[in-house]
């Protein structure tokens, strides 16, 4: 298993457009590290639009231990063979999104216990919890849980063996406490380098190795 299997690197288009960032560029250098998860979230534009992105991620994977997931884009997913979807509270439930694509296995969002209850009993890959603190990375999130709501779904999710995913508002300062309580953590904001630094610098930060 790779030391930085906890890594979990989201590749947000609006965010990599809002530091100039190309995104297949940053997945790229996402990749040098060798997540057990990279994930492709485009909110904005059609399928069409992200076609080409979606098919860059899923060539970088292939061969690779890691696996790609594409956010909410169902028929996008399908058409890049994408190894699972993620899908969030307010997107298709997996009832919904198995009958279009009835081999595919999704990640699920939740926000409280009540929908973490929910979501383990559908069996995923891996289920995300939070927003651990408040984060800029999406408008309309829920209220932060805290590192302390964090140890109870951990705890729900070790009891029911799927590994806990932690997202939210989480940088290099709060990564030990947060590590803690988790199998891996989601990043969007904290992987964009500011100022002009160098694209490494963000990874540095995390404590993260090329592997």
């Amino acid at each position: 298993m790779s030391e930085n299997s906890w890594f979990y690197p989201i590749v947000d288009v609006e965010a990599c457009a809002s530091v100039g960032l190309d995104p297949r560029a940053h997945a790229e250098r996402c990749m040098r590290y060798a997540p057990k998860w990279i994930q492709l979230r485009a909110k904005p534009g059609t399928d069409a639009t992200h076609l080409a992105i979606a098919m860059a991620m899923n060539a970088l994977c292939k061969g690779s231990e890691t696996s790609f997931v594409v956010n909410d884009r169902v028929a996008l997913a399908i058409d890049v063979g994408a190894t699972f979807i993620h899908l969030g509270q307010g997107d298709a439930r997996p009832a919904d999104a198995s009958r279009i694509a009835p081999r595919a296995r999704f990640g699920l969002s939740t926000h409280t216990r009540e929908e973490l209850a929910l979501a383990l009993l559908e069996a995923p890959p891996y289920v995300a919890y939070g927003p651990v603190f408040s984060t800029r990375s999406k408008l309309d999130a829920s209220p932060a849980v805290g590192v302390e709501g964090l140890r109870h779904a951990h705890a729900m999710a070790r009891a029911a063996s799927i590994p806990l995913v932690a997202i939210g508002g989480i940088d290099a300062s709060r990564l030990v406490a947060v590590r803690a309580h988790c199998e891996a953590v989601a990043l969007i904001s904290a992987l964009l380098p500011a100022g002009g630094e160098p694209w490494e610098a963000p990874f540095e930060r995390l404590g993260l190795r090329p592997s």
